[in-house]
């Protein structure tokens, strides 16, 4: 997921740490307020960024680092996006964290371990495009002229104990459905993430292609909200 992701690998205990990297733990500054700004090599849509943090979140505690930090830092990373300054610099320092060059990219606990986040779960790019709707990238006109077969499918979501059924068709988008299931489950689309044999499936995907095998179930992760996080 990039170079800049999770901490080193190769970080030792204290005596193989470089020079350099002794200093800069010893300098801590404030976390600055300031957003970074950066443009994505491929324009993103919302929830496009939306599935890129959270499979960055769900992946960093693989990494070498303590879960709690991981824990703190995601909530520092939210409240820092949504505005609250004060809070993010309280989450830091109650974890103990330190900032070298004021920036959650990059940063260390108490114990000298490294911990580098990407950019895009800071801020969105300059360059985030509005998600297309169903009529303009010409979903409607392909149903009317191929309606597909009705065709039932099985939902095994993250904070459900048992799985729903809803019929569909399979000229449906992926999107689609996951307004459908906003509707029986209260689930928001933005917070629902798909997944059919360990793949995460994009929201133009129509369910033919998914070649969803008879028996079979998707996968749905539930992501908690920035509300949640604060909490």
């Amino acid at each position: 997921m990039g170079g800049c992701i999770g901490a080193h690998r190769d970080n030792g205990p204290p005596s193989g740490e470089s020079s350099d990297m002794t200093v800069s733990i010893g300098r801590n500054q404030p976390l600055k307020p300031e957003k970074p700004k950066w443009k994505s090599d491929v324009p993103l849509t919302e929830g496009q960024l939306r599935s890129k943090r959270d499979e960055f979140w769900d992946t960093a505690p693989a990494f070498e680092g303590r879960k709690e930090i991981w824990d703190a830092l995601k909530a520092a990373a939210y409240a820092l996006e949504t505005g609250d300054h004060a809070l993010a610099q309280a989450i830091v320092d109650g974890a103990n964290i330190s900032l070298p060059h004021g920036t959650l990219m990059d940063c260390y606990d108490e114990l000298g371990n490294r911990y580098q986040l990407p950019v895009y779960v800071l801020s969105a790019p300059t360059n985030l495009i509005e998600e297309a709707s169903e009529s303009d990238t010409g979903q409607d006109t392909d149903a009317n002229s191929s309606p597909g077969v009705e065709i039932p499918i099985k939902f095994r979501l993250s904070t459900v104990n048992k799985d729903l059924k809803l019929p569909v068709r399979t000229t449906d988008t992926v999107l689609k459905v996951k307004k459908r299931l906003c509707e029986e489950t209260g689930v928001d689309v933005a917070n629902q993430r798909w997944f059919y044999s360990g793949k995460l499936l994009n929201d133009k995907l129509h369910i033919e292609d998914i070649k969803i095998l008879k028996g079979y179930v998707i996968q749905v992760i539930v992501s908690e909200t920035k509300e949640d996080v604060k909490k």
